[in-house]
């Protein structure tokens, strides 16, 4: 697997059958929609949560996610608004295993570490 200068990764090269390749920006978005997905987590930082993506676009899910790749090891950095009354510990392991899956079933890259960083706590809003 190899980088250039785009921030792509060559996933597949096959003389017979081309190649494959994947933008950082799409691991990013693998692991933010994995993210969100778990239950006790509000939102990206940033307030970016799986109805705003419908009104501005999917590209935008990936703030608050880094993606790093280095030989065809993933390591992927959170930031994380979580639900009051939900453990920190738990909604974090759920997250990590998440992503880490979502990220290696659908790339083929290998995930290392997910980072979470807790950016904040939202509350229940009430009516």
């Amino acid at each position: 697997m190899a980088k250039d200068e785009r921030n792509t990764y060559t996933i597949q090269s096959d003389a017979s059958l081309g190649e494959v390749k994947i933008a950082d920006e799409v691991v990013a978005i693998i692991a933010a929609l994995a993210a969100t997905e778990v239950e006790g987590v509000a939102s990206m930082a940033g307030n970016i949560t799986n109805e705003v993506i419908g009104k501005l676009g999917i590209k935008n899910l990936s703030k608050g996610v880094k993606v790093d790749v280095l030989e065809g090891v993933v390591t992927v950095s959170l930031a994380l608004n979580l639900k009051y009354d939900y453990s920190i510990m738990e909604v974090s392991a759920k997250v990590q295993e998440k992503v880490k899956n979502a990220v290696e079933n659908m790339t083929g890259l290998e995930v290392a570490d997910v980072n979470i960083k807790v950016a904040g706590v939202e509350m229940e809003k009430q009516d």
